[in-house]
């Protein structure tokens, strides 16, 4: 035991050694080694983490991820190499030919148990009610080497203490991603992650045994430049960085059965979720989460691939109009189904807004039209109570986009792949035994081979390709290989008469591509995935250290595609029967109010005003008079309401003064719309059009509001 710190300061200085070693392999070129007394080949380049997990031996990690460039910090993957009088980390050492690896001498097991107790030392041994139990690297090794924590809670030096009493350790601000940085253990997992996508809203703070990873000057999450991508989350070991918990919600709603319950499901989470319960990865499990979700309790389980096709159908049109000059906003066309971009165009460059498309995501049109559309009219027959609506979704950022303003009500809970495993092992549902036969309900549950493949990087440019050919009478290929892969980076595709276009995989490459201006004058239509992979790599996805995992997936999503019935959006009969009966026609004004949406810099005026109003519509007077100043007036140019001074004023005409909200289950939501791409004039819910002016507070709150009637 007393040689330990020895062994870990050595094992230190040789790390910053083997740091200097070129990691590229050299392609078909083998090596030969022993691990554990078992003869391993490998690729020259291999790291000796690869030659034990090959071999079949075992060491445990807590910093590794294969995706970025080790740093053995954690020191659990330290082991013996022959011709080394020092361990050496697994996870960054280049195997040698006739190296011999010993990974489990008395030693090293003595040191990974006493390199968890220190681990421990911080922790706050919260698992029974931690959101990532039975999920969580720590607790895996505490159980597996039955490790005690040896250090009284009076003697603890918990995050808080003197030690670190400087840092904002628990943040709930974001509405997709919750901080309890008393539960990390410095792993650097989330500061890569966010490095990569090129974002940096979470960086390394301190030095040595201080080391924390927080925001830039310590701010609440909210108030940073996240995205809500979620790609800490997804690296995070522990419990430190996870989504949002909405689970526990849905399932006393479930639970209760005093409401109508609707879900939808996302294109990737049917070849995501069969990982949580030990099935291959990229197994189509479409049928079995059906019939795992009616297990669950739900009324109606519908299919947001249906408003993916539908997605399709605005778009398309959107873009042919927007080249023939019939409709503002500029080219090229940039989609907007993700709503991690979305936050980056709006926060980082609102320049922008004019190329996004107005189309709201599959997941907010399905909740509009689930809400207000044939599948309410048939509940109302039921019911007069709304329905509940939830959103299982590979992504984290879909919470945020859930309470946009515009959107605000129309889904009731986002949940992702993985509280939606966590809602189904809570309920004891045998998934993997499941039969998988699960058949969506209609309407809203059929779709197009086009919409399965919105999961990956390039299916939504390459669904609405198929759309724009059709439309245009062009004889042009239904597959897309050239914008297909999941790899980071710009996929480029050059469509004989319409011109060339691009798939972007990952924020940070995104970035890249919008450096300069190039991309205006190459490209008639760019999709942007913040995630790497597109959604099956998001923020909310099962994780994985599967080095292929997201092509497993990938091959899972475009086989649903091939085997596709139908595999143009527009061939959807239950989308084309919506229209006949409902719609109208895309880009109609019923579309409008219902597919379209807006979107404002973040902190400019007219963001604070599609805020302001959104709440006024919701008549949530307190978060209305969050976004006042104490002395706000608004001014209503009405001899009704007449002027609000003061945010008690405010909140009293919210409240008792304006009409009560009492929508019945199937009645069309009636909201103010922000017009134009930019500016701050209004159509009322009256059908009226309306100008603001607004005045904001250094602080960025409403100092003065005055609507002027056009």
């Amino acid at each position: 035991m007393n040689r330990i710190p020895a062994i870990k300061d050595a094992a230190i200085k040789m790390t910053k050694a083997i740091a200097q070693q070129a990691p590229a392999a050299v392609a078909n070129a083998l090596i030969n080694l022993r691990v554990d007394g078992r003869a391993v080949q490998v690729e020259k380049g291999a790291t000796l983490l690869d030659a034990i997990n090959k071999s079949g031996s075992h060491v445990p990690t807590l910093c590794y991820h294969p995706e970025f460039e080790p740093r053995a910090v954690c020191r659990m993957c330290l082991v013996d190499v022959n011709g080394s009088d020092k361990p050496l980390p697994a996870c960054r050492t280049i195997a040698q030919e006739g190296q011999v690896i010993m990974t489990n001498s008395e030693e090293l097991k003595s040191f990974r148990r006493r390199d968890l107790q220190f681990l421990l030392n911080r922790h706050p041994n919260d698992c029974i009610r931690c959101e990532a139990a039975g999920q969580c690297k720590l607790q895996s090794l505490v159980q597996e080497e039955q490790v005690q924590d040896m250090w009284p809670a009076s003697a603890k030096k918990a995050r808080g203490s003197p030690e670190h009493p400087e840092h904002l350790l628990h943040d709930h601000t974001s509405p997709s991603i919750f901080r309890d940085m008393d539960k990390c253990i410095e792993c650097g997992l989330c500061v890569e992650a966010c490095a990569a996508q090129k974002i940096n809203a979470i960086g390394f703070a301190e030095r040595g045994s201080g080391v924390l990873p927080i925001t830039a000057f310590d701010k609440p999450l909210a108030e940073t430049g996240c995205i809500s991508c979620g790609q800490c989350t997804l690296r995070c070991p522990v419990g430190a960085l996870i989504e949002r918990p909405d689970w526990h919600r849905v399932l006393e709603v479930l639970d209760g059965r005093k409401r109508k319950t609707i879900v939808q499901t996302a294109p990737a989470t049917r070849v995501a979720i069969s990982e949580e319960f030990g099935l291959e990865p990229g197994s189509i499990s479409t049928g079995r989460m059906i019939n795992a979700l009616r297990q669950l309790g739900f009324d109606y389980v519908t299919d947001t691939n249906f408003s993916a096709d539908l997605t399709i159908m605005e778009e398309a049109n959107e873009l042919l109009q927007r080249v023939q000059g019939k409709r503002e906003g500029a080219l090229p066309l940039f989609t907007s189904c993700c709503p991690g971009w979305i936050n980056y165009v709006e926060i980082h460059r609102p320049d922008l807004i004019p190329h996004l498309s107005t189309t709201k995501s599959p997941q907010q049109m399905h909740g509009a039209i689930a809400r207000n559309g044939p599948l309410a009219k048939l509940i109302a027959e039921e019911t007069e109570e709304e329905p509940f609506i939830v959103s299982i979704m590979p992504c984290t950022a879909k919470k945020d986009e859930a309470v946009r303003p515009g959107s605000r009500g129309d889904i009731d809970a986002v949940i992702t792949t993985r509280e939606l495993a966590k809602m189904i092992r809570h309920r004891n549902i045998p998934f993997a035994s499941l039969s998988n036969d699960g058949k969506y309900d209609s309407p809203m549950g059929d779709s197009s081979g086009a919409a399965a493949i919105f999961g990956a990087s390039g299916g939504v440019l390459e669904a609405a390709l198929r759309t724009a050919a059709d439309a245009l009478g062009l004889d042009g290929p239904i597959e897309h290989e050239g914008i297909r892969g999941v790899e980071r980076g710009v996929k480029i595709a050059s469509i004989e008469g319409l011109g060339s276009v691009a798939a972007v995989s990952s924020i940070g490459s995104a970035i890249d591509l919008l450096s300069n201006d190039e991309w205006k004058k190459k490209f008639l239509m760019i999709e942007v995935m913040t995630c790497p992979g597109g959604c099956l790599g998001g923020g909310g996805e099962p994780k994985s250290d599967d080095k292929d995992i997201l092509k497993k997936r990938m091959e899972g999503i475009y086989k649903i595609d091939s085997s596709a019935t139908i595999r143009k959006s527009h061939e959807n009969k239950e989308v084309q029967q919506l229209y006949d009966t409902f719609l109208g026609s895309p880009l109609s004004e019923k579309s409008e109010a219902l597919l379209h949406t807006t979107y404002a810099a973040r902190g400019s005026p007219r963001e604070k005003l599609s805020q302001f109003l959104g709440s006024v519509d919701a008549r949530d007077y307190q978060g209305a008079a969050r976004l006042c100043a104490e002395d706000c007036i608004w001014d209503t140019n009405t001899p009704t309401f007449g002027a609000a001074c003061g945010k008690d004023s405010i909140k009293c005409l919210i409240k008792d003064k304006l009409p009560k909200v009492n929508k019945k289950c199937g009645q069309e939501i009636k909201r103010h719309r922000l017009l134009d791409v930019d500016g701050t004039d209004v159509l009322g819910p009256d059908g009226q059009k309306h100008h603001f002016d607004i005045v904001l507070d250094d602080a960025g709150l409403i100092k003065c509001l005055t609507r002027t009637s056009l």
